[in-house]
């Protein structure tokens, strides 16, 4: 089918009444967890991941890819008005956003935080429909060689572009793989790793892994923090930004979409990285810098668009290649395979439905985004006000109830308990749990690909350096993890994570 074709059964798809209704569902269920600062996307769709078992799989990942990039739009409300991010893409926002609101200008911040999220995530939705297409048909040369490659660069890029330690970045996706190869073997069928547990013999669960390291442990950093909201302004006015506003606005809104374009599609790149990166950008090639951080509008603008961009682009991996970009692309490559559905080359040929029915929507979505943020813009400000010490029971109940309902097992409780315990102390210490995540949801195609791949040669390990693609995925592997070594590399390697957190 050619492109035109593509995009009407893509619509076709999106626009039936139950994927319609759970793309609303997620897209509100996004606005609110992004508006309400302590959980983020990550946890809810853990929570959530257990009701999607009973829909169909384009359904449920309309569902939950509503939630992520409805989350990047929610985020921009709490820190504006609030001055607290309400998602971790949206730290940037609140220098000059909330600065806005103090002087009376919260209306036009969190207009143009809208509108540039809307244009951004639009025009990344149309670079993930056009760039997908060669980039399968490219993919579509990859044996299990190429796939085991593949899947090692992923690693090595998460761990490369890890907001702290390298080092503690590699022993999180170390820790990952082992735990992701609990169950029966993938080649032999024997159990490994099970201590005699029947329970454990399909491995450890998505949801409960998920929900325990990005829930649980949200939950209790929230409530260590005693986090307290004022919200400055009780009724906003003016959400249209003025012709001037829209002028100091443009260019940053484009590079901004270019920046998170960019660095969504790398693994470990994500939202938060893109914001910091469309900042600093923003700061250095401003005129008056001097004005950032004292309610400038374009620190508003850039950032929005970049993480509303960087969260679209994340789809071009995962759909493509089968490779999760951030966690939140863990949890629907989870989702997916617990559809009995192989994210990678083969989906657009298999699944056509999904494949273009998910970016369909994803322009539904954006729309459904615009509509909720303005107009409802008072009945987010009144939830702002809900006190946290009200909303985090509700949370670890609806937690531990998914977890539950999904296999119906106590274990599936523990764990979840335990890797939320796991998950706090984590962060104390500044472990990043998205390593871990990832290296668990990639470590079956990793291993079966290993295997495979030395099934076909008879053993013989040159077969990942004799064929050109794998060859040059693994040099590439290699170089990045010697760049580390190297102090000079290092510290450049520092300044592009940090680089905008230094400007900030």
């Amino acid at each position: 089918m050619d492109l035109v074709d593509n995009i009407t059964l893509g619509f076709s798809v999106a626009f039936q009444w139950q994927n319609l209704f759970f793309c609303f569902v997620g897209v509100l269920i996004g606005t609110l967890i992004g508006v309400l600062p302590g959980l983020g996307p990550v946890g809810a769709m853990a929570i959530l991941l257990p009701i999607t078992y009973g829909i169909s799989p384009v359904t449920a990942i309309v569902m939950l890819a509503g939630i992520y990039y409805g989350a990047q739009y929610g985020g921009s409300t709490t820190s504006i008005l609030v001055g607290i991010p309400g998602e971790s893409s949206s730290v940037v926002t609140a220098l000059d956003g909330h600065q806005m609101a103090l002087q009376g200008r919260a209306g036009p911040a969190l207009g143009i935080a809208a509108f540039s999220s809307f244009i951004a995530g639009t025009v990344a939705i149309v670079g993930l429909m056009l760039m997908s297409v060669p980039l399968v048909k490219f993919a579509l040369k990859f044996g299990p060689a190429e796939y085991f490659s593949l899947m090692v660069l992923g690693l090595i890029i998460l761990t490369y572009l890890a907001q702290k330690s390298m080092v503690k970045a590699l022993l999180m996706a170390s820790f990952g793989v082992v735990l992701g190869l609990i169950g029966l073997d993938s080649i032999t069928g024997m159990p490994r790793f099970t201590a005699d547990m029947p329970e454990l013999l399909d491995g450890i669960g998505i949801a409960p892994l998920a929900m325990g390291l990005f829930g649980v442990s949200e939950i209790l950093l929230n409530i260590e923090r005693q986090i307290k909201r004022s919200v400055v302004v009780k009724r906003v006015k003016n959400l249209l930004p003025n012709l001037q506003d829209w002028k100091d606005s443009a260019a940053p809104m484009a590079r901004g979409t270019a920046i998170g374009y960019l660095v969504g599609i790398l693994p470990g790149g994500g939202t938060v990285l893109s914001s910091f990166l469309s900042y600093g950008v923003e700061k250095r090639l401003s005129k008056e810098p001097e004005k950032f951080g004292k309610g400038a509008i374009a620190g508003v603008a850039g950032p929005e668009a970049s993480n509303n961009a960087a969260a679209q682009a994340g789809f071009i991996p995962l759909l493509s290649l089968g490779i999760p970009a951030s966690a939140v692309m863990g949890i629907l490559l989870g989702a997916l395979m617990i559809h009995g559905i192989q994210p990678g080359p083969l989906l657009m040929r298999n699944e056509p439905e999904l494949f273009w029915g998910v970016i369909a929507s994803m322009y539904i979505g954006n729309i459904m985004l615009l509509v909720l943020n303005l107009p409802m813009i008072g009945l987010w400000v009144r939830l702002l006000m809900v006190p946290y010490s009200v909303l985090f029971p509700i949370i670890l109940f609806v937690a531990l109830t998914g977890a539950f309902v999904v296999n119906g097992s106590i274990l599936d409780l523990y764990l979840m308990l335990g890797f939320g315990v796991l998950g706090y102390f984590m962060r104390k210490f500044d472990y990043e749990p998205a390593p871990l995540i990832l290296a668990f949801v990639l470590a079956p195609i990793l291993e079966l690909s290993l295997r495979q791949s030395l099934i076909i040669s008879g053993g013989d390990i040159s077969i990942f350096f004799v064929r050109p693609i794998s060859l040059t995925l693994l040099v590439i592997s290699a170089l990045l993890l010697l760049s580390a070594l190297i102090p000079s590399i290092r510290s450049k390697r520092e300044k592009i994570v940090a680089q905008a957190e230094e400007d900030v």
